[in-house]
């Protein structure tokens, strides 16, 4: 199946497809362990958009995480997927939490050409920051299937799945690929990051000196489509690891039950 997010957004079915394999993480298998809880990280958040959506997941650094295919025409439609733990934050401000990057080395590399370097960046903010929006768009570009790539880039989108460890709630979100023109924003450094902004909000920092990572902060007002506040849905005994031993044992009863007798 291929799925046109620029042309409709999630199902249903599909979001609740997305929701039960997200659960399945607590069974000892997820990336993150909080407050005694195991759960889904971010490679298991793109594994799972693969798997409920029907697509093929990169894991890798390629510039989208996620890509489905539309088997009328081979052209490939990408999602970047982000998650967070920062629901709690995301109401009270209005705007999601999507890290773009950490290509430090890329971003210098870009930057110097320009001649700016660690030195002199930060007094120059606004051409750091067009040139890095600028770069992030040359990625896209270089996928792209006007281009000779395989992937319609107008098509794409990022899902931001923001959530929070105390309440166990998530929510999911869905963006343009397209950014705000970096030239319309205010640039300046502060500290170890610079910050892009419009007259009322941030929306964009840049850790240049520190980790390289770029931030982008859109406001959930821009959203294309959002779902409600959802929940994982319970295993059928929570103690820690036993879905994962019984799923193992179900898998391979003899030698498991070998395993055991030697252990």
């Amino acid at each position: 199946m291929s799925l046109a997010f620029a042309d409709r957004s999630p199902t249903k079915g599909e979001l609740e497809k997305l929701r039960l394999i997200l659960s399945t993480y607590q069974d000892g298998t997820g990336m993150l362990n909080t407050a005694g809880r195991n759960l889904p990280g971010w490679r298991d958040f793109e594994r799972a958009v693969a798997l409920a959506f029907g697509g093929e997941a990169q894991e890798s650094k390629a510039i989208f995480d996620v890509l489905l295919t539309d088997p009328a025409t081979g052209i490939k439609t990408g999602i970047s997927c982000k998650m967070r733990n920062t629901l709690r934050e995301m109401r009270r401000t209005g705007q999601a939490k999507i890290e773009v990057s950490n290509s430090a080395g890329y971003f210098w590399a870009r930057l110097k050409q320009q001649g700016l370097n660690e030195q002199n960046y930060h007094t120059r903010p606004a051409e750091v920051g067009d040139a890095i929006i600028r770069l992030i768009g040359e990625w896209h570009d270089s996928v792209s299937y006007i281009r000779g790539g395989a992937v319609d880039v107008q098509r794409s989108c990022h899902l931001a799945l923001q959530w929070d460890h105390r309440t166990g709630e998530y929510q999911l979100l869905q963006f343009s690929p397209q950014f705000p023109n970096a030239k319309g924003l205010t640039w300046e450094v502060t500290g170890k990051r610079l910050v892009g902004r419009t007259a009322s909000i941030k929306l964009f920092e840049w850790y240049g000196s520190s980790g390289g990572q770029l931030k982008y902060y859109p406001r959930v007002s821009d959203a294309v489509w959002h779902s409600d506040v959802f929940r994982l849905e319970p295993l059928p005994d929570a103690s820690s690891g036993y879905e994962l031993i019984r799923k193992t044992a179900g898998l391979f009863p003899q030698l498991w039950e070998e395993a055991c007798r030697e252990a």
